[in-house]
């Protein structure tokens, strides 16, 4: 008798939990790895979204972009959103394996950070910030161009200063005087170079400047790789960075910069990846990147098979 009642009472219990399970059903993680400068937007766009959606949760995983799509192509990590400062890198190293589409969704461009009471701060300019930098008693970083597009851009800007400043040689020189305790990983690190003046200036995105209340000097549209105008004159110079594969390089030549979105092929939540992508993409989504210093495109580029995902 007792062993009837207990089996009744388990059975009830099982089906209590059943029934709350599928009335509230448990929380999906969605899981974004992301660059460096897309920390803070994504930050804000999870927490509105989380806001009207209340089983949705985020893993965001930050670093750079390269690095971001090396973790899924070559340590086969699993993320549900592959966001990248560079658009095209999604193409070059993850199609046709490992997404099939992408969507360009936002602008940036180029600027120096500096420090409070950094040298020559009251007189550095658009015109003469290669000269500030270049003095003895100044120190510069920019982050690496092997793992993060705002490092291989700071190389491409100092290329096309060579050319808009009519300096032979400046390239070498930037390269020379700039040591490699001054480059980290992603363009976000250098903050706390500035912040502990171990830097006292950086080459960052103007977004990134904008979220951390940092002084920043402006460059001149056709070098600071944010002006569409000036897209054949960015394609004049590129670089080499570490390929998909070891021994391998990657040539990536100057265009403007563009921010790209993708769910990977193997991606564990992909109805829910696209739904949080289309809240990106809405006019509330377009509010929240403008807020965070970047310009979206509107209405977005997708390039791909984007509706056999």
């Amino acid at each position: 008798m007792k062993k009837g009642v207990i089996f009744y009472i388990s059975i009830f219990f099982v089906l209590i939990f059943a029934f709350k399970t599928y009335a509230n059903p448990l929380p999906k993680t969605i899981t974004i790895f992301h660059a460096g400068s897309l920390s803070i937007p994504f930050k804000i766009l999870t927490q509105e979204y989380m806001k009207i959606h209340k089983n949705i949760r985020f893993a965001l995983e930050s670093s750079g972009s390269v690095s971001a799509i090396r973790k899924i192509t070559e340590l086969k990590k699993s993320a549900d959103i592959l966001g990248s400062a560079d658009a095209s890198l999604i193409e070059r190293m993850m199609f046709p394996d490992y997404a099939k589409w992408y969507v360009e969704f936002a602008t940036n461009e180029m600027v120096i950070a500096y420090r409070d009471n950094a040298p020559y701060s009251n007189i550095i300019n658009k015109d003469n910030w290669f000269q500030i930098l270049l003095k003895e008693d100044v120190e510069y970083g920019h982050s690496d161009p092997n793992m993060d597009p705002c490092g291989y851009r700071t190389l491409l800007l100092w290329k096309f200063s060579e050319i808009y400043y009519k300096k032979p040689g400046l390239y070498n020189k930037l390269v020379k005087n700039c040591p490699p305790k001054n480059i980290r990983p992603k363009e976000v690190d250098l903050i706390a170079l500035l912040e502990t003046r171990n830097l006292d200036y950086a080459f960052e995105y103007r977004s990134v400047a904008i979220q951390h209340h940092l002084k920043y000097v402006e460059l001149p549209d056709k070098i600071n790789l944010g002006n569409v105008k000036f897209k054949d004159f960015y394609k004049m110079v590129d670089i080499e960075i570490i390929g998909k594969s070891p021994g391998t390089k990657l040539k990536i030549t100057g265009k403007p910069i563009v921010y790209g979105m993708t769910i990977p092929i193997l991606a564990k939540n992909k109805k829910e990846a696209k739904d949080f992508i289309k809240f990106i993409l809405s006019e509330e989504g377009r509010k929240l990147i403008r807020k965070s210093g970047q310009k979206p495109i509107n209405p977005p580029i997708f390039i791909g098979a984007y509706e056999d995902q």
